[in-house]
């Protein structure tokens, strides 16, 4: 049991989140993305992420952007596992977490000169909030829901053995803990590059953009209890180290009486109640992780009349974290020479001071806009993430047992559809809005409820305002509606009990960003 809930302890580690795009990369980096949201084919400052290329044909001259964005989530379970019902008479449970980035920053600028402009970007790029379970996972519960069944089998082979004259654990069908999660995860990205206009219609960009991660998590299970005997709640830990204390003293009462078989009794007894004690002693693991890797950027625009064509490319960002782990992770098994089994260690890549393959997924975005009028502009755009090109942490297979890639269990890479839409209402005022549908590809061993991906559509709308021919006003609403992912298995969380979780969860961003050129 213990090594169960440790486990889902350190794959917390590894469980990142992510408010627009793919599984480890923020989209939303400019507040126009989130009132128009399909901005691959941009030509204005957000084009520095978007678009790069498209910024060889912006006006001359410096151009800022300063962007804010308000994040909200909520990640919601709802787990089915017939033990539960030793705690609330229910065999479903929901475990909701909150998610909260009160302040996502981002900072855009570019110089355009003749043919060349020169641009770069600093943004969270991946992450940007912490997470809370205030009751824990399922993953966690599950493991202390057997326990009375747990303690009831033990006492009865007890009694089989000869050790009890009765099942001192008989009655107990109750079980309570004390659970908790948090996670807090960045990805800062810096992005420098260099445009070039070859012609009055085609444009190409290569710059590169440079990230840090640094991500802390924790959590506990704490005070197991349980209706011992079908009598009141008590410390499961503390009352079985009260038998081991209490047996060990008969056994060196029998010992110096000479009762050999009381004595063997006695330390049958003490050595069954250490291992119950052990297992249902309190854990915490406490994690943060660094790292950082550089993304090599490519880009291409085309621009004809009423229409522009924008394409970009970002290779595979080959990235490590190295942990720096406090907690109680079991030691390391040993070779015969007396070296570490490094792999037969199933928290190999948990300890303190190992790095972890935390690769940000290739990306392609192909955009298109065109102006309908002087007023009315539409505009599509495409994304895939080469997710399955990604190293990723490993996970264990279920059916084999062994630790894998975790990126096996990605069938193909993530796909986005996104459209917008946008209306100068007068001369200083535009309105905007726009859609995008994500749609993951994962399988049910990728799913856990600490990391799971649930496709969605997305909407946005918004509006911007010249203030001045050098200032612009956006203000934006981004909000998600996500799909509900059911899996079901007959190894619940390696109880050897059926059960089923349903992962969903609601996103909501508030924007507002300020514009500047001259």
């Amino acid at each position: 049991m213990r090594k169960s809930i440790l486990t889902s302890l350190v794959l917390l580690i590894f469980s990142t989140s992510t408010f627009a795009g793919g599984l480890l990369t923020n989209t939303n980096q400019h507040v126009l993305f989130l009132r128009m949201l399909a901005r691959d084919a941009s030509t204005q400052i957000d084009a520095v992420y978007s678009n790069p290329a498209g910024l060889a044909f912006m006006d001359e001259g410096f151009h800022f952007s300063f962007n804010g964005q308000s994040v909200y989530q909520t990640r919601t379970i709802t787990s089915t596992f017939a033990p539960f019902t030793g705690s609330g008479n229910s065999d479903t449970k929901v475990f909701k977490g909150k998610a909260s980035a009160p302040i996502v920053p981002s900072l855009f600028a570019a110089y355009k000169k003749g043919n060349w402009t020169f641009s770069g970007e600093f943004a969270v790029t991946g992450g940007g909030g912490k997470a809370t379970f205030n009751k824990g996972l399922g993953s966690f519960e599950s493991q202390v829901a057997v326990l009375p069944a747990t303690l009831v089998a033990s006492g009865d082979q007890l009694v089989s053995n000869g050790i009890l004259p009765s099942n001192i654990f008989a009655g107990t069908d109750k079980y309570s803990l004390n659970s908790y999660m948090e996670g807090r995860q960045y990805i800062f990205g810096l992005q420098l590059g260099a445009t070039y206009k070859i012609n009055e219609h085609l444009a190409v960009f290569g710059g590169a953009r440079f990230n840090y991660v640094n991500d802390s998590y924790s959590g506990y299970v704490k005070d197991i209890q349980a209706n011992i005997g079908g009598g009141d709640m008590i410390n499961v830990s503390k009352a079985a180290q009260a038998i081991v204390t209490t047996s060990l003293a008969s056994a060196e009462t029998a010992l110096s009486d000479g009762d050999q078989a009381s004595y063997a009794k006695s330390v049958y007894l003490a050595k069954a109640a250490q291992v119950v004690a052990d297992k249902t002693a309190d854990l915490q693991l406490d994690c943060t992780q660094t790292g950082w890797g550089v993304t090599p950027i490519i880009g291409l625009d085309y621009k004809a009349g009423k229409w522009n064509i924008g394409i970009k490319y970002e290779f595979n960002t080959n990235l490590n974290v190295e942990n720096k782990t406090t907690g109680s992770l079991p030691a390391a098994p040993l070779l015969e020479d007396g070296t570490v089994d490094v792999k037969n260690d199933k928290y190999a890549s948990f300890r303190d001071g190992v790095n972890t393959p935390h690769d940000i997924p290739s990306l392609f975005t192909a955009g298109v806009s065109y102006k309908i009028s002087s007023a009315l502009r539409v505009s599509a755009g495409y994304h895939h993430f080469f997710d399955t090109h990604a190293n990723m942490a490993k996970v264990k297979d279920m059916t084999t047992g062994e630790l894998v890639d975790k990126s096996k269990y990605i069938h193909q890479g993530t796909n986005e559809y996104l459209f917008g839409v946008e209306y100068d209402v007068c001369r200083w005022a535009q309105v905007s809005t726009g859609m995008q549908r994500t749609k993951y590809s994962v399988g049910d061993n990728y799913q856990t409820d600490m990391n799971y991906a649930v496709s969605s559509y997305s909407y946005g709308l918004g509006a911007g305002f010249d203030l001045s021919p050098k200032v612009k006003l956006n203000i934006a609403y981004f909000c998600t509606n996500y799909g509900t992912y059911n899996k079901e298995t007959s190894n619940y969380n390696e109880t050897g009990i059926a059960g089923k979780d349903s992962f969903t969860r609601t996103n909501k961003v508030f924007g507002v960003g300020v514009d500047y050129k001259f």
